[in-house]
This record gives structure tokens, C-alpha cells and sequence, in this order.
């Protein structure tokens, strides 16, 4: 199901890229600075529409005590005083270096073989596999609020 367009007012590109600047920074050691401006353009875009699909799905899956508003008004609450506020640094696995190279190839700084590789059926493979997974990580960033 595709996410309710108030998630996506509410997980601005600004937000996301809050969310996961931290793990990118750390991944590439890069500064925050150059790390934001890198997801910013990653995300422009259609990895952030794909990105909010997994992590609704995601945010959809883990609770069934909430109804769909109720999820929508959990991520507005943990957002409410400081929605910019950076995400904790993930673990990284092949799922998430999969989404970095993903990233990277967005941002354009990423090579020709990194492109072959993703061009195959394992790269498009491991690349949903790791929205998926940094759209999980993003399910719990932005719901584990208040």
C-alpha cells in the first residue's frame, strides 16, 4: 500500500535526510555538512518516495494496536519539538551498503562498476532490499518518540 500523503509532510526531504545523515557521515567519513548536502540530493528524487513507502510499510507491520491516523499522529508527536534532530548512527550491513551505493549513484559520486554491479538482477535485489531496511531504520527513527 503506498504511504498516506500526510507522511510525506510530515518526513520532509529535510527530515529524512536528518534521520540518516549520521549513518551516511560515518559510512563515507565525511563531514555532517557535506553528508547532508549529499543525501539532500539523493533524495530529490524518487528514492525518497520509495524510501517513506518502506518505511510505512514498515511502521504499518510493527504495530497493530494503532490504527493508520494513529501511526500518522505517533510520527507527528515524536517530530513535534525538533523534527531535524539527527538519527541514531546504524549498524551497518550489505543491506544498508547496498542503499549507500544506491545513494551514491544518485549523488552521482559513485563508479561505473559500482553502476554495472547495481544494473544486475543481485544488485537490483540487494538495492530493495536495502530501502527496505533503511526504510525500517527510518520507521523507528520517526516513531520512537514521545
Amino acid at each position: 500500500m503506498p504511504y498516506p500523503p500526510r507522511l510525506a509532510h510530515l518526513a520532509t526531504r529535510a527530515v529524512v535526510v536528518a534521520k540518516l545523515m549520521p549513518t551516511y557521515a560515518q559510512a563515507h567519513n565525511i563531514d555532517e555538512e557535506e553528508a547532508s548536502q549529499r543525501l539532500s540530493t539523493a533524495l530529490a528524487g524518487r528514492m525518497l518516495p520509495s524510501l517513506l513507502e518502506a518505511a510505512w510499510d514498515a511502521m504499518r507491520g510493527k504495530t497493530k494496536r494503532l490504527t493508520d491516523d494513529g501511526l500518522l499522529e505517533k510520527v507527528a508527536s515524536t517530530l513535534g519539538d525538533r523534527p531535524l534532530r539527527p538519527g541514531k548512527v546504524a549498524t551497518l550491513n550489505p543491506a544498508w551498503s547496498a542503499f549507500l551505493i544506491l545513494a551514491d549513484l544518485e549523488v552521482g559520486t559513485a563508479g561505473d562498476a559500482a553502476r554495472r554491479v547495481m544494473e544486475t538482477e543481485e544488485g537490483r535485489r540487494r538495492g530493495t532490499e536495502g530501502v527496505a531496511e533503511v526504510g525500517r531504520f527510518l520507521a523507528a527513527e520517526l516513531t520512537r518518540g514521545k
